[in-house]
Formats: C-alpha cells, sequence, structure tokens
C-alpha cells in the first residue's frame, strides 16, 4: 500500500510588505476571507480568482476556520493599517474637490485639441 500524504502545507506566504498573499499569485488572503465572510462557496471564490487552484482556496478556508482568532487580528490590523494610510494620503492630497479638478483638466485638454485640429 502507497503512503498517503499525511501533512498539507497551507499555500499562503507573507510578502515583503507584511501581507499574507496566495503561494504563486498576488491574491491577498484578505480578498479569499472576504468572500468567504460574504457567503461565497469555494467555487465562487475559485470563479472570482482564477489563478487560485480550487483545492487551494478549501485549504485557505480550512485554515481560516481552524484560525479565526489569529486572522481576524491580522485582518483587522490590516483594515487599521489601510484607515491609517488614507488619512494620510487624504492630509498630503485633498480630495474635496478632485472630480472637479480633473473634469477641468480633462475638458481643458480636450478643447486645447479641439484649438489645434480646428481648420486655420
Amino acid at each position: 500500500m502507497s503512503a498517503v500524504p499525511t501533512i498539507v502545507t497551507v499555500p499562503l506566504h507573507t510578502d515583503p510588505d507584511g501581507a499574507i498573499r496566495v503561494q504563486g499569485a498576488r491574491v491577498t488572503l484578505d480578498s479569499i476571507v472576504a468572500a468567504f465572510r460574504a457567503g461565497a462557496t469555494a467555487e465562487e471564490i475559485a470563479e472570482q480568482f482564477p489563478v487560485v487552484a480550487l483545492a487551494d482556496i478549501y485549504l485557505i478556508i480550512a485554515h481560516y476556520l481552524r484560525h479565526t482568532a489569529e486572522i481576524d487580528a491580522y485582518l483587522l490590523e490590516r483594515q487599521e493599517e489601510s484607515v491609517a494610510l488614507k488619512r494620510e494620503v487624504e492630509a498630503r492630497f485633498d480630495p474635496v474637490g478632485l472630480r472637479a479638478r480633473l473634469v477641468a483638466r480633462r475638458n481643458a485638454a480636450r478643447s486645447c485639441l479641439a484649438d489645434d485640429s480646428a481648420p486655420g
């Protein structure tokens, strides 16, 4: 009888920025867990992230279910870091009126193009 593997490695790694990602993909643990929490099945998650094998999705979900408290703490920390980064960016680059400024810039560029192409 051949031996059946009894040790399974969860296909996750931590990137240099501290994000936990699926091995061989840019997909984050955050994304897989968020989809699972939203009620998606493993098959639906695999459709959302076709670079991740269905078997790996199942392994990641099982890992999450076995280590929910630790992973939820990691996800909360990531969310807090995201909020802090957003505040920092908004403090440096005021988002108020951003859309209006971008539309005005686009319209000015279109106006210049129209002026340049007008018969002279």
